[in-house]
């Protein structure tokens, strides 16, 4: 199944955080990475007071259930001492899945296509860049998401 998981870190050298969950997701014997935007900095969500963030997306081929992923993410964030004390708030890595195939998904823990991606600059301004004729579930092309949101939030590295 092919995925798309998002990337945003802004504490302890927020590169070498995502290049290492990158890393993380490739040594999976589960999942394979397929390709991965340029890096992206953009601010904290609404002000919150912390450095700038560094996003990237990245798209996998993935043996693993939406919800088996998302524990591979978790388990990834957990190994590089994500700590969740403030939502929105500085951490080491986040990863998102944005996108399962062309499934929808809505449950307790997951839900796919990620409910936020459609307001988020430094999500859909990277998932372009490697996918640019995407249509997201229930959403439609990527090019169509883009008219809606303000590409200067982002800034490419």
């Amino acid at each position: 199944m092919l995925a798309y998981i998002g990337l945003g870190s802004n504490l302890k050298d927020p590169k070498a955080q995502i290049k290492r969950a990158l890393d993380s997701l490739n040594d999976n014997n589960e999942t394979e990475l397929i390709n991965a935007s340029s890096f992206y900095e953009s601010k904290p969500l609404l002000d919150i007071p912390g450095p700038n963030y560094i996003n990237a997306v990245c798209k996998i081929e993935t043996k693993l259930s939406a919800i088996n992923l998302l524990n591979l993410c978790q388990e990834i964030e957990d190994n590089q001492q994500r700590v969740r004390e403030l939502k929105w708030g500085s951490r080491t890595i986040d990863l998102d899945i944005l996108l399962y195939g062309e499934q929808v998904i809505s449950n307790k823990r997951l839900s796919i296509p990620h409910p936020e991606a459609i307001h988020r600059a430094f999500v859909l301004v990277p998932l372009f860049e490697i996918e640019p004729k995407i249509k997201v579930p229930l959403l439609g092309p990527i090019i169509s998401l883009l008219d809606r949101i303000n590409k200067l939030d982002v800034k490419k590295l």
